[in-house]
């Protein structure tokens, strides 16, 4: 009895720690290079702090599939010109959805005026996964309206830093730069499933961002077999 007993015990804290475990680590990473001003950066620091709040995207994180997502959120703009708004935070309740989110719409900005280092940006998102908590999925999010303009790219970033297994999706927001889609659909983009959703504009990003968090989240596959993007060039 003794031995069943602890048989037991032993059985439901794995199967306790198994229905704790993380399923999705997600990293944000929001750039406030120079291309984008003070009203745009409002529409896009509330547009993702609403995307979050969205009924159908807290339904996604509470009610998917088994373990809970870990997110963290970032600003990035020219050559280490990087600020974290969001440490990784365990959204396993309502509560802890709701602190990221007033966190989020109350970010600062904390750079401006500089360039556009892709590169690096990724490189730093890189960084921050190889402290985060141990998560069945590693995905970044990149959100931008142009393309690399100082320093490395993306290539050079898949090259040198720790991507393997890593997702990087694409939210574009299109505006003066003609080039700024195909540079995310074909530098950007990078990982098993990878996809890139479309903006017009920065008053669009909380719409679009909504729709990618949601498909994030779910890890819903469009298309067919996920495509595996590999470091290039």
């Amino acid at each position: 009895m003794r031995l069943a007993c602890l048989a037991l015990a032993l059985w439901g804290a794995g199967a306790g720690a198994a229905g704790a475990a993380c399923r999705l680590a997600l990293v944000l990473a929001l750039d406030v290079s120079s291309s984008v001003d003070a009203a745009e950066y409002d529409l896009q620091r509330r547009g993702l702090a609403a995307a979050l709040d969205a009924p159908e995207v807290r339904h996604a994180i509470l009610s998917g599939a088994p373990g809970h997502v870990s997110l963290a959120a970032f600003e990035w703009s020219g050559f280490e010109q990087q600020a974290l708004h969001l440490d990784w935070t365990a959204l396993r309740g309502p509560g802890d959805i709701d602190r990221a989110v007033a966190a989020l719409a109350g970010m600062t900005r904390a750079h401006e005026n500089f360039p556009t280092s892709m590169g690096q940006a990724l490189g730093y998102a890189a960084g921050l996964l190889a402290r985060a908590p141990r998560c069945a999925r590693r995905v970044v999010d990149v959100s931008g309206d142009g393309v690399n303009n100082f320093r490395y790219g993306p290539r050079h970033a898949y090259r040198h830093f720790p991507f393997e297994g890593v997702t990087v999706n694409g939210l574009v927001i299109l505006g003066d730069d003609a080039d700024v889609r195909a540079f995310y659909r074909d530098e950007v983009l990078h990982g098993p499933g990878a996809f890139m959703v479309t903006a017009r504009g920065f008053a669009d990003y909380r719409a679009a961002m909504t729709r990618k968090l949601f498909r994030e989240i779910n890890d819903i596959v469009l298309g067919g077999a996920r495509p595996a993007r590999g470091p290039r060039g």
